[in-house]
């Protein structure tokens, strides 16, 4: 199956309301007409599991190693987040999706028109609400609330339930901040909300600024920040990820910095990473804001320049690296001052040693023998680990999923074929484009007992 893919400058990517504004570095070429769909698949090599993305349909979708669809959900999320069993009472296919949003706002890379989230079952019913309209929606505080501030989730980038059964929600919180050049500030806020609707816990970024690790330098300039295309308030961090540590060998180990519990952040604008102590607030371990040029390929070496990072986690206990953090290093363009990744721009996935803060695996393009630029996200993306040691890797830009091994072979490659209009990349038109924000791998034991699913070799296309 092919589709035409509108525009073929894929190099400068252009804003989402303010927040895209930013050069790539080079001019990225594509084709205008491509496969969609599963390109290739190994099923001796890859990790069968389906996986679940929001496409730009605005639907959510599960699909088999086939491409095939086996569920949607008429809604979308950012991301998606199809719940564990057991941090969903024991239920199989209940998801995390955005449930309402302001009629014609552009929410991608802010929650500002994201008026409610909510937790569906397997068919679609809400069985949990927080945001606008969800008491007047369901009718009782025990199914949904409305405990939002001001009403609205605002919620963005990320979402993750607990143990407990509470949800922690990274949000936007819009206010002045003394010593900002700006009026009002786009900052992000992290609320743990109970199943009643209720604040447990908050976090607010703008109240750590010094513990960032920027240089009094770099300070004056995020404090002088504009906002982009000078519209809107500044949007100085860009919080892109939150994901909570839980169990590892380094707080096993007696490193109190890696409490299960803690929770780890990364700012898209500022090039950081950042361990959020849960019971202080405070920030115990960072990476970046700055780093020595990038020195060549050869692992373990320190981490060095990352650029607009995304998906930052540490990989989860009993997977191969369990404890190391795995991150989308996007190599965009981001920074106080600005750096770019110059003539050949390309994205990296890096695993990192927290401790040493040494790279001890890394996968570019080069490793599956390919341009380095063939593989290519200014924006968005994600990469998660997977039982077999391989990598699923979401190359957002261009909608494309594939599963890479250790020693950079692709063993599955999916290219999503769900295009819709967006602000995203037309220079202040709307284009179409088939853009993903994150890929989610699903194991086959989280969904219903016999969802169909399909594991047919695909050779090269």
């Amino acid at each position: 199956m092919a589709v035409a893919k509108a525009g073929a400058a894929w190099g400068t990517v252009a804003a989402a309301g303010a927040w895209l504004a930013m050069a790539a570095g080079a001019a990225m070429a594509g084709p205008s007409v491509y496969p969609t769909g599963v390109t290739r698949y190994d099923p001796a090599r890859a990790y069968n599991s389906y996986v679940v993305f929001s496409g730009q349909d605005k639907k959510t979708h599960l699909i088999d190693m086939n491409g095939n669809e086996v569920r949607q959900w008429p809604h979308e999320g950012f991301p998606p987040l199809l719940l564990e069993p057991a941090l969903a009472g024991g239920k199989q296919g209940n998801i995390l999706l955005q449930l309402g949003s302001v009629p014609g706002a552009q929410t991608t890379g802010n929650g500002l028109g994201n008026t409610s989230i909510g937790e569906l079952d397997w068919n679609g019913k809400v069985v949990w609400q927080w945001g606008a309209g969800a008491q007047e929606a369901y009718g009782s505080a025990s199914v949904a609330s409305s405990g939002a501030p001001g009403g609205a989730a605002k919620q963005h980038h990320d979402w993750r339930r607990l143990a407990n059964g509470n949800t922690l929600v990274l949000a936007n919180l819009v206010h002045s901040v003394p010593g900002f050049q700006a009026a009002q500030v786009l900052d992000d806020v992290i609320y743990e909300v109970t199943p009643s609707g209720a604040i447990a816990w908050k976090w607010v970024a703008s109240d750590h600024l010094e513990e960032f690790g920027f240089t009094p330098e770099a300070l004056k300039l995020v404090r002088a920040a504009r906002p982009h295309l000078g519209a809107g308030p500044v949007d100085y961090l860009h919080v892109n990820n939150m994901a909570v540590l839980g169990a590892n060998k380094w707080f096993e180990q007696g490193d109190r910095r890696f409490h299960p519990d803690n929770i780890i952040i990364g700012s898209r604008e500022a090039n950081f990473i950042a361990i959020i102590d849960k019971q202080s607030g405070k920030v115990v371990w960072n990476l970046g804001p700055d780093y020595q040029a990038i020195a060549g390929s050869k692992v373990p070496r320190a981490v060095d320049q990352i650029i607009g990072p995304h998906d930052a986690h540490l990989i989860a206990k009993g997977l191969p690296g369990a404890g190391n953090l795995l991150v989308f290093d996007n190599q965009g363009e981001a920074g106080y001052p600005r750096v770019s990744p110059g003539i050949f721009p390309h994205s990296r996935v890096l695993e990192i040693d927290p401790v040493s803060k040494q790279i001890v695996w890394q996968y570019t393009a080069a490793d599956s023998s390919q341009t380095q630029w063939s593989f290519y996200s200014a924006f968005i993306s994600s990469a998660r680990r997977l039982p077999n040691g391989n990598t699923l890797v979401d190359e957002g830009m261009n909608g494309r999923f594939f599963q890479v091994t250790p020693q950079g072979d692709i063993v599955w490659e999916y290219v999503s074929p769900y295009f819709g209009n967006s602000a995203v990349g037309g220079g202040g038109k709307q284009v179409r484009t088939n853009w993903v924000y994150r890929a989610q791998p699903v194991p086959y034991e989280w969904v219903p007992q016999g969802t169909p699913r399909s594991e047919k070799a695909l050779a090269d296309k």
